[in-house]
This record gives C-alpha cells, structure tokens and sequence, in this order.
C-alpha cells in the first residue's frame, strides 16, 4: 500500500464505492476533486480480470486517542520524551495507512504535538483537537472550568471534550452518575460555544444525555445505555451520536490485545451487550451516526476499521456505517462543503481499493484490499 500526498492525479473507469455499476474518470488539481464525470462506455472498453478498481472517501475517525502510548496512563509517564514521540508519530502513521485520512482527537494530543509530527514524521493526517478532557478534577465550579477553558483555547483546540460520567474505571453502579452538575455542564457548553468551539461528550448514558441535548453540543460519545426516549430527542435535536462500538467488544475479551483485568473487562462485557440495544433505538429514531473507535494503543492504531464491522453487527447496513464514516463524520466536524464525498470541489482525500469495499467480508480482508490512500489539499 503506498500513501501519496496528491496535487494532481487521475483516474479512468474507476467505480466509485457504492454507486454500482457505473465507472467514472476522475480528476484531481491542486489537491481537490476538479472533475468527477461518468465514463462513456465505449466498444472497446474491458477490464482485465482483478484490474478494477474502487475509490471511497478517505475515512474519518471522530473519536481516537493519537498521543497515548498506553492504556494505563501512568505507564505512559515511565516512557521517556522522544519514545513518547516515535510512538505517536508511529500511531500518525498507522492510521494513514488504514484509510483515515481524518481524526478527531478526543483528548491528550495538543495542536501543536499534531502540526510537530505532520511536519517533522511527513505523516500527513489531517488532525482535529480537544486538547485536554474536563473530568471530575475540574468539577468545582464555574470560575474554575472558565479559567481552564481559556487554557484550552489558549492551546489552539477547536473542541472542548467533556467527561460527563464515568467509564470503564467506575463500578457499573455508579457510572452513568453526573462528574459535573447540570449548572457546570451547562456553563462549559454555553461558554465553549461563545468562543466558537464545538462540543463533545463523553457518556455512557442517563442524565447527562439529556443535558447534551439541551445545551446543543455537536456530538454524544459512547451512549451505550442510551433509552429510546433519548434517541428520539438526539435525532429531532439533530445532535450526532458517535458510539464507539468496537473498542468495547475489544475489552470484553480478557485474552485480547487490551488483556484488562478481569473485573475491567467484566463492566466492557456489559456495556458492549448494550451498545446493540442503543445502536437500534438510535437507528430507528433516525439519529445522525459518526464513526469512531476510541482506539489509544499500538496495538489498536491502524485497526480502525474493524469499526465498521462492529456497526454492522448492531444493525447499521453497510452502506449506513460508511456514510457514518464519510458524509456524516464531515458533517459533524462542520466540514461537510469540503469533506467526505468524491465530488467536484471537495478536499482529495480518498483510498483506492482493489476489490469493491461494500462486498468485503471484514475489516481484515478491506484492510488488505487498500491500494493507496490519498492526501489532498493541506491548510498551509
């Protein structure tokens, strides 16, 4: 698989993944689509056997963890600076190589961290920041959270991560318990927004997913004990809902690449047997999905889309996880007039397949039919 930063390339007859059987050319110029036509069968026109080839957009992960070496963070501060580096820069590269051409940070990766390793590592991930996560060390009131709020937008974020309940840390009876009170989530959101930056949040459920819809963020991150009242308020608000699936199941498995501890793994067990539950409530409402895998660990970075399989498993067609990891991600980051889609005018991010990656098996058999994964226009 090669990676190519594209100015100027095209592409004759080529099937663009999921529209069947119609081959278009396609060109690109200065890093963007500059046309997108439909071939014009001609008698002479014939592939050979297993020369067909497939574009898609490129990828968009909502939700990863690109600056943890580590699931524990404490063993990432036994690492020393420049392992630290190497292994982000690594985790930059992995992530390119699987077709994600976009990320959204989640948490722990500065802006500045992420122009240092495109530029130094020329691993040319296009990177959206939260920079630091506000969790229950922050929970102490409104003149606190404004003073660290400026200190995240003093970093460069365009995102603000709130850590609404706990996690895989918490014991199962008190996870979906609010780390904030509703005056302080309502503050963060409300002055996030007055500084024109976006809003997610991570929750397993319960209260705060009500507060998410009527302080209007832009993305729900987990939701796996999401009620099917909720669902119907997150579709009408119009506020996307970013499950992050796969990670769950991962840390059910105590044998696994993660190797949690049992009692861990026990509460993944749980929230992943729920996470289908919420999957259909959400789908049925009509809820807005974005693709996102929370992946933090070498072990992890470049397996992102075994995602997509996870969705399918709960209930999402193919053609609707795709869209989760494509148009709709676009959309969510508030890119969607240049994001996401082979069309004229949009950003050239793309993968080339050679087998069709809306008839593949797995995210193991697409993963091994990438041919390249192009890179369009950067911001200077």
């Amino acid at each position: 698989m090669t990676q190519v930063k594209s100015e100027e390339q095209s592409f004759k007859h080529i099937f663009i993944a999921g529209i069947e059987g119609k081959r278009f050319d396609i060109s690109i110029q200065n890093g963007r689509f500059a046309s997108v036509t439909e071939s014009v069968p001609q008698n002479d026109d014939s592939s050979s056997p297993g020369t067909d080839q497939w574009i898609s957009p490129g990828v968009i992960d909502l939700h990863t963890h690109l600056a943890w070496t580590d699931f524990d963070h404490a063993d990432q501060l036994k690492r020393d600076s420049h392992e630290v580096e190497v292994m982000q820069a690594q985790a930059f590269a992995a992530t390119l190589r699987t077709g994600v051409t976009t990320a959204r940070d989640a948490g722990g990766l500065l802006p500045s961290t992420a122009r240092h390793l495109v530029q130094h590592y020329q691993h040319p991930l296009r990177v959206e920041t939260s920079s630091e996560m506000l969790g229950a060390a922050d929970a102490l009131g409104v003149k606190h959270l404004e003073q660290r709020l400026n200190g995240i937008f003093d970093t460069g974020a365009g995102w603000v991560k709130i850590m609404a309940t706990g996690g895989l840390g918490t014991p199962t009876e008190q996870v979906l318990d609010p780390v904030f009170s509703e005056e302080e989530f309502a503050f963060i959101v409300r002055y996030a927004h007055a500084n024109h930056k976006k809003v997610l949040v991570h929750t397993w459920g319960g209260v705060t997913v009500d507060w998410s819809v009527q302080a209007g963020v832009e993305s729900v991150e987990h939701g796996m004990f999401l009620t099917e009242d909720q669902a119907g308020r997150l579709a009408e608000s119009r506020t996307a809902f970013v499950p992050t699936t796969s990670i769950y199941r991962i840390a059910a498995d105590p044998k696994g690449v993660l190797a949690l501890p049992t009692v861990i793994s026990d509460r993944a067990a749980r929230a992943a047997e729920a996470h289908s539950t919420a999957i259909g409530y959400a789908k049925r409402a009509g809820v807005r999905f974005g693709f996102g895998t929370d992946y933090a660990t070498p072990s992890l970075h470049g397996y992102n889309l075994q995602e997509l399989d996870t969705l399918i498993d709960y209930g999402l067609t193919r053609a609707e996880a795709w869209q989760s990891a494509t148009t709709n991600a676009a959309e969510i980051l508030g890119r969607g007039h240049e994001l996401g889609q082979i069309a004229e005018g949009y950003i050239a991010d793309a993968i080339i397949f050679n087998a069709d990656p809306y008839q593949t098996k797995n995210a193991d058999q697409l993963r091994e039919s990438i041919m390249s994964v192009i890179i369009g226009a950067q911001k200077p």
